[in-house]
């Protein structure tokens, strides 16, 4: 079933955002624009409530017509009323529609047209319906592009605010990364992010990899390489970690928990992303200008800045925010070296590219080849390939860094530790990169068994249509002018240049058996977030002879996203995503849990996960320790081990339907013994 909205998170700020643009356009005396403006946002906001997304792992799809239950009826209905008054609108503005289409030929158009299309809809299982769903969504993308024709048909000079005019004002200064313009976008951003991390995400991991993350932060920010034996590990057992008779430790690239490590020591670990998302504005913001100019970098940045899928990104623990900045700085540094051939920029290039191979290895090959071959234009002033050989070793110098870690954690420096996790729990060579039929682990969202061709075309599909979704949240597609400066045909060297790291990017993923699924967007394919923003501000501004309000049009189109799209998806799949909760830490709070042995019932993910990430692990303390109570066989082991302690029986929610509740407790250790034995575990007397 959809997502139920309406839902005052989700209809209060698109109503809101209605009368602000209204409000706007009367103030300005231009009202008709605003007024489409204003019904751009209610269409996106119906459509988005035909949308079954949730908190649940899948990929998101349009309701079909032909299955919907009959509560969705009011919101076709809604859906028809729209069309209706864009449809009249049309007819009424058809002349000036007109001459606004005629920017493009009508070949372009059929280019745009199919490209658009076929990215409407997610790949399904069953054929028809996915042929339905493209169908449903291809008249509903033409109502929201129609609409954005009458903002562009009835829109005149004085509807556009000064603010956007001076946007693309060409300016002789140098870039600059202190620049006002982009510190006001990064404090932007930074603040968004930490909004969303506290008020959405509660500062709470939601996805298995982040919950590796957050304890080997922990321990590095200790100084430690890994971790003493665990008493009764299976009762500790959480994914992506590895349990030795000697030591434990999560087998995850060490690149970003070591920066993470930074914030759990100084007690804020969920600030590190925002913060970060706030630097990458501005580096995003000195690279494009360095590239291109002033007018495109920072149009560049408002677009990047607006964006929902960084915004979603840095609110969590994940690594690509981390992984981004490194590739932005790589960037930099490398445009530098090119410009200047002072060797110094290629040892930060080198630096950048190394670390992110400490963060994403597949991204850190992806970079190092393209960084490589840009790094050729540099000119050295001795020896012709002098800042290329600098850049390669600095890189080499940071990336065997992994090779010392693989050899303390697996004795083997060729041996990473997440490859020998996925060997010794699902089986030799399943997370091996390339093809054949003994790839992929079995998970649900792994389209075929094995990896080959048509796995690769299944997974470029849910990753594009994810794109397609998440980049900007528009209705009209995120790629759209991406289409649109692919069928003109108007491509520039630079353009090449970002086509390359599309390609790249794309294809070292394609070698992989597995998508990234839908945690986050297309997460595997965050790299190309920066090329396909400069290509879709390359298409607007090169437009803007023909359509010179259009650059005011797509800004006004972001920010119908961060009123409508942004707090949708916020409220219907990030809260509480996966079934994760912070309830133990509120009951924590609450209950006199201090000193006390927590054994938390359900499932290991999203019940115990929700619980481990609480364990100080240092168990001479009086902090909590919660254990999985996995099989009442091992309740008595885990007594043994935590002698003393008042015991407590937590139900998580996939027992309870809804949040975590106490079950028993407090409980005495004999009355738990007693009640273990007894078979009466966990329904033990004396629960309170």
């Amino acid at each position: 079933m959809p997502a139920l909205v309406p839902e005052p998170l989700v209809l209060i700020p698109t109503l809101l955002l209605g009368a602000l643009l209204l409000a706007a356009g009367a103030r300005r005396r231009a009202l008709a624009p605003y007024a489409w403006l204003a019904v751009l946002a209610l269409g996106r906001w119906i459509t988005l409530s035909l949308t079954e997304a949730g908190r649940f792992v899948g990929y998101q799809h349009l309701a079909d017509p032909l299955g919907s239950s009959a509560g969705l009826g009011v919101r076709w209905g809604l859906l028809a009323l729209y069309g209706a008054v864009v449809l009249a609108g049309a007819l009424r503005h058809r002349s000036d529609l007109a001459a606004k289409a005629s920017a493009l030929s009508l070949g372009q158009w059929v280019v745009v047209a199919l490209l658009s299309v076929l990215l409407g809809a997610t790949v399904s299982r069953e054929v028809g319906v996915f042929l339905r769903e493209l169908m449903t969504a291809a008249p509903i993308l033409a109502l929201q592009l129609l609409n954005l024709g009458l903002v562009l048909a009835t829109a005149t000079p004085q509807a556009v605010p000064q603010w956007v005019t001076g946007l693309l004002e060409p300016d002789e200064g140098a870039p600059r990364l202190w620049d006002r313009f982009a510190l006001g976008w990064a404090a932007f951003v930074a603040l968004l992010a930490l909004g969303l991390g506290l008020g959405v995400y509660q500062a709470h991991p939601h996805v298995p990899d982040e919950l590796g993350y957050l304890f080997h932060a922990r321990y590095f920010a200790r100084g430690l390489l890994y971790l003493p034996p665990l008493p009764v590990a299976e009762s500790f057992n959480v994914d992506l970690m590895t349990f030795e008779p000697d030591r434990w430790y999560s087998p995850v690239p060490p690149g970003w928990p070591a920066v993470l490590s930074i914030g759990v020591r100084l007690g804020v670990p969920w600030l590190v992303n925002p913060v970060l998302a706030g630097l990458n504005i501005l580096l995003a913001h000195l690279l494009v200008w360095r590239l291109t100019d002033r007018p495109t970098a920072r149009f560049s940045t408002v677009l990047l800045a607006l964006s929902p899928w960084p915004a979603f990104l840095a609110m969590s623990f994940m690594t690509h925010t981390w992984a981004f900045t490194c590739l932005l700085l790589a960037g930099v540094s490398v445009e530098r070296l090119r410009t200047t051939g002072t060797l110094h920029w290629g040892l930060w290039g080198g630096a950048a590219i190394g670390m992110i191979s400490l963060i994403r290895p597949l991204e850190g090959l992806a970079v190092a080849l393209l960084m490589g071959l840009w790094s050729l234009g540099a000119r050295g002033r001795g020896f012709r390939f002098a800042p290329s050989a600098v850049l390669t070793v600095a890189t080499a110098a940071v990336a065997f860094l992994q090779l010392w870690y693989n050899r303390v954690l697996t004795g083997e420096a060729r041996t990473f530790p997440l490859m020998q996790y996925f060997d010794r729990v699902y089986g030799p060579g399943v997370n091996d990169l390339g093809f054949g039929p003994d790839r992929g682990v079995g998970w649900a969202l792994d389209p075929y068994p094995g990896h080959g061709l048509r796995d690769v075309v299944v997974n470029t599909n849910l990753n594009l249509t994810a794109t397609n979704v998440e980049l900007f949240g528009w209705g009209i597609g995120s790629l759209f002018f991406v289409w649109v400066l692919l069928a003109r045909r108007r491509w520039t060297k630079l353009d090449g240049w970002m086509a390359a790291v599309l390609v790249m990017v794309i294809g070292v993923h394609a070698l992989y058996y597995f998508s990234g699924g839908p945690d986050f967007g297309a997460r595997y394919w965050y790299p190309i977030l920066l090329p396909l923003v400069l290509l879709t501000a390359r298409a607007v501004l090169d437009l803007r002879t023909a359509l010179p309000r259009l650059p005011a049009a797509v800004l006004a189109l972001s920010v119908i996203s961060l009123g409508t799209f942004l707090p949708w998806r916020a409220s219907d799949k990030y809260w509480h995503y996966r079934n994760m909760r912070p309830d133990v830490r509120t009951l924590a709070a609450a209950l006199p849990l201090e000193g006390g042995l927590v054994f938390v019932r359900g499932d290991r993910h999203p019940d115990y996960a929700s619980a481990a990430i609480y364990n100080s692990y240092d168990f001479s303390g009086a902090d909590p320790v919660y254990v999985w109570d996995r099989d009442p066989a091992l309740v008595p082991g885990v007594l043994g081990a935590f002698p003393g302690r008042s015991v407590w029986i937590l139900e998580g929610p996939t027992i309870t339907g809804d949040g975590f509740l106490v079950a028993a407790g407090p409980l005495s250790e004999r009355e738990a013994r007693l009640c273990q034995a007894e078979g009466r575990w966990p329904r033990c007397e004396g629960a309170s």
